[in-house]
């Protein structure tokens, strides 16, 4: 009897820090098992043996900051017959797209020694900007639990059961006091995707954005209730300028209130 073919699994760098693709190996006794249901072609994190390709299923690291990021997705996505990005670099461009904000080219003297050898795009871009995506993870870095759930959704041909509600659903669910009504700190909760379990509010921090805007967030509203609490428009602009700086709610609203020279 011939034996069944496995699905190939490719996980691919881009821009970034390595902790999403880490959260795969994070899995650890789940991803035994998932490792008896595909082949794992290409994850330079955890082998180096490369099977070409084509592959059924690519996870996508890291956001586009050179012309060879942006040559390489290409062939990426050619070579995909489905590609899921994973993390706030690929979905949203990532921390790096703070660049985006300003000129690159006052900025790289002052992290490099030798400027003349750095070669990098004006700004950094989601992995969508470049190439078709079939589902987008979202976090910084992304929860293992979703990334196992979209693995396993895309290897049975269904769709994700990811949640679309908000961080402010999570902190609910663990029965946390809202550090916004209580003490009156700054949060991005109501109009930030979950995923991360309302970490920062579980220690009485405001959530910081990590998992990037939810599905039709307000963040007007949000940052309007802010000021007439006593934050200025750069603390307001600030808030809205971190991990996920670059995704068009956060980066609308960041411009809103940002101080023209």
């Amino acid at each position: 009897m011939r034996k069944k073919r496995r699905p190939k699994l490719a996980v691919w760098k881009f821009s970034s820090c390595d902790g999403c693709q880490l959260s795969l190996l994070d899995c650890e006794d789940e991803l035994l098992t998932l490792a008896g249901e595909i082949e794992i072609a290409n994850f330079p994190e955890a082998s180096r043996a490369v099977v070409r390709g084509p592959y059924d299923l690519s996870l996508v690291e890291g956001s586009i900051t050179t012309e060879h990021d942006a040559a390489r997705i290409r062939e990426v996505r050619r070579l995909s017959k489905r590609l899921v990005t994973i993390g706030a670099c690929a979905t949203t461009g990532g921390i790096q797209a703070l660049r985006n904000f300003g000129d690159v080219r006052q900025l790289i003297p002052l992290v490099y020694a030798r400027p003349e050898y750095i070669r990098t795009l004006d700004r950094s871009t989601p992995i969508a900007d470049h190439v078709t995506v079939d589902f987008e993870l979202q976090g910084c870095p992304i929860d293992k639990r979703q990334l196992l759930e979209v693995i396993t959704a895309f290897l049975h041909g269904r769709k994700p059961r990811i949640s679309a509600a908000s961080v402010c659903i999570e902190c609910k669910r663990r029965g946390n006091v809202c550090v916004t009504v209580a003490h009156g700190t700054p949060c991005l909760g109501p109009l930030v995707h979950a995923g991360c379990g309302a970490i920062c509010p579980s220690y009485n921090r405001g959530c910081y954005g990590c998992f990037g805007p939810m599905e039709s967030p307000n963040p007007s509203s949000l940052s309007d209730h802010w000021l007439r609490e006593g934050m200025n428009p750069d603390e307001v602009t600030r808030a809205f300028r971190g991990f996920t700086a670059n995704a068009e709610p956060f980066r609308r609203e960041s411009e809103r209130h940002e101080r023209k020279e």
